[in-house]
Parts: structure tokens; sequence; C-alpha cells
């Protein structure tokens, strides 16, 4: 069977952008009239033909090519292996292929391009979960011939069709909960600034204390990683404040996990004494069975709209692109006790 000609190939013979043959070929404004006669020339003769899913009677195959970073298999099976999954079995109901290549530390700080773009793969579209080292993001950005979607997180610096969670409303609710369980001293448990998720949940936070009337109190901003390997899970010590708070808002379940373990090691009760909450809804196997009351991310809708995002894009690479948020939802487990007004 003949594989059918794509934006990318006719851009690969004439040494353009996909954007600018996207846009030669559609009417769009932009492209010399010149260049346009010979992008539809050449189209004509590689045999191009725009068919749509409506045309045909049946979906159009594509294969989609997904990238992350050993920074997040390291160690534990990952959040991001189970988003990878979701994405996959998606892919399979949109008649689609998938591949995942995992990018090891040494290619990521050594800026190795993926396999999938230099090895004539032929993956009509990428999808990058999880975000990666500034100078492999901007390494990223030169790639002009593969549409390209993020997964849980974005870049300020380029535009980008990306798919989040909605991380500053989740922890702003999730802090908002502790707060009508009566908890006024509320600490943060995160590293600031190692990705925008967590930060985003840190503004969450202080949006809900804020409107409050708490004060955000620096010394209960409480590191949950180092900030060269990322790694988090009991192996990094939290480093707990001298004056404890009534409760913790944790920017993930594992830290979460962490950090009632390590109160349980200083004789504190989860949650007779200190009430924590987490963000993900999503433990480690290794850990057993969660009782972390949580927000949870609603991996399965976020893997749709990439998936619908990098479809759309691969047929119409100079549409505009856009961040999509998703929602999730608070889960009440065991780990929140109420508080009345003396108590606090």
């Amino acid at each position: 069977m003949v594989k059918a000609v794509k934006l990318a190939d006719i851009a690969e013979k004439v040494g353009v952008s996909v954007v600018t043959v996207s846009k030669a070929l559609s009417g769009q404004k932009g492209v010399s009239e010149e260049m346009r006669a010979r992008i539809k020339e050449l189209a004509d003769e590689m045999g191009y033909t725009p068919i749509h899913a409506a045309q045909t009677g049946r979906m159009k195959s594509y294969t989609i090519g997904v990238v992350t970073f050993e920074t997040y298999f390291a160690r534990f099976a990952s959040f991001y292996w189970k988003m990878y999954q979701e994405l996959a079995t998606r892919a399979v109901k949109k008649n689609c292929f998938s591949m995942l290549e995992v990018i090891s530390t040494y290619d990521e700080e050594n800026l190795v391009w993926p396999k999938l773009i230099t090895e004539n793969q032929k993956v009509d579209g990428i999808v990058v979960i999880g975000k990666p080292k500034t100078g492999y993001l901007k390494m990223l950005y030169q790639n002009k011939k593969i549409p390209m979607v993020f997964m849980d997180f974005y870049d300020d610096e380029e535009i980008v069709d990306s798919v989040i969670s909605a991380s500053f409303n989740g922890m702003y609710r999730m802090t908002d909960y502790l707060i009508k369980n009566g908890h006024t001293r509320i600490a943060f448990v995160g590293s600031l600034m190692f990705t925008e998720s967590i930060t985003d949940r840190y503004f969450g936070y202080c949006k809900a204390l804020m409107e409050s009337g708490i004060e955000v109190r620096q010394d209960w901003i409480i590191k949950d990683r180092d900030y060269n390997d990322g790694v988090i899970g009991p192996e990094y010590r939290l480093q707990l404040p001298k004056e404890m708070p009534t409760a913790f808002v944790c920017n993930n379940d594992v830290t979460a996990y962490s950090l009632i373990r390590q109160l349980e090691e200083q004789s504190y009760r989860v949650p007779e004494d200190i009430s924590v909450v987490g963000y993900d809804d999503y433990l480690y196997a290794e850990y057993g069975d969660s009782r972390i009351t949580t927000y949870l991310v609603d991996m399965g809708e976020m893997s749709k709209i990439a998936l619908s995002c990098v479809i759309k894009r691969i047929e119409n690479i100079s549409m505009n692109a856009s961040v999509h948020i998703v929602n999730g939802r608070i889960i009440e487990r065991m780990t929140v006790k109420k508080l009345n007004e003396q108590s606090n």
C-alpha cells in the first residue's frame, strides 16, 4: 500500500515549513504567488490529495509519536506512563498508532534529538509529555516538519497547543476544602518553579488563603525535591517547620504519602493531629492503596484533547494554538479532620 503524501513531505522537498505549505494549498495569505504556484505544482506531481474522513467514509490513520523523559520514569512506575497508556488507548480508537520514546537524562542534557524525529520514523505528529529542560525545549522548537502538542505542561515563550490540568483552580479548591473543614494554619509542600504546574498550584493555594484573610507564611512553604534530580518520595527528607500547621496541602500524592510517613515517624497521627491532602489521585503501586484525600487529574480527558489537537494540527498545521485546561474533582478519603473553631 502506497503511503499517502503529507504536507511535511512537500515541505521537505521545497525547503520551507509545513505552515507555509498549508497556507499555500489552502489559499491563505502570507505566501508569495510564486511560492504558492511552486508548492501546488509539486503537490500535484507527488500525488498529494487532502482526503478527509467524511469523504472516505472511514477514519484516517496517523502515527503519533510520544516523547517523554527519563527524569519522570527514573525510579517507579510513572504518572506519565499511565498518561501515555490513556493516550495510546484513545489513539487505537481513532484508528491511530502510537510510538513511545523515553529520552535519557544524558540525551536531554546533551541536546540529542528524539529518534522519532531524526531517524525517519514517519510519525505524523508528536505529543511531548512532561516538560523537558529549557535547552531541550528550545531545541524542539526548531522542529518545523512535524506537528507538536504539549501534555501536562505549557511554555510561555512559544505558542504550541498544550493540554494541562487545572492546577491553579484545583489547588485553590483543595485549600478551600481544608478551610471549610476549619483549618486556617495550612502549609504548602512543593518545590516552587520546578514546573509550571507546581507553581500554579502554589498560587491557587495563596488565593484561597488570601480570600479567607489568612496569612501566607514563608516558613510554611516546604520543598519536596532537589532541584537538580527532581526525585520525590520517601528518599527526599522534607524539612518540616518548627511551628507546625494543622494541615498540609501537597502538590502531588507521592509527596503527600512521604509527608504522612515522616509525620508518623515523629509520632504525629494523620488526620487526628495533622491533616494532609494531595493532588493527582495517583500513587505509585509500590506504596499500596491510597487513603489520601486528593484532587483527581482527569488523564482520560486530557489524553482525548491532546489526541484531538495533534490530529487537527496534522490536517491543518496553520490553525491557531491554544492552552486547554482540564478540570478534575476532589476525592474525599481518610486524611482530613474537621476542626471546630476552638481547636484550630
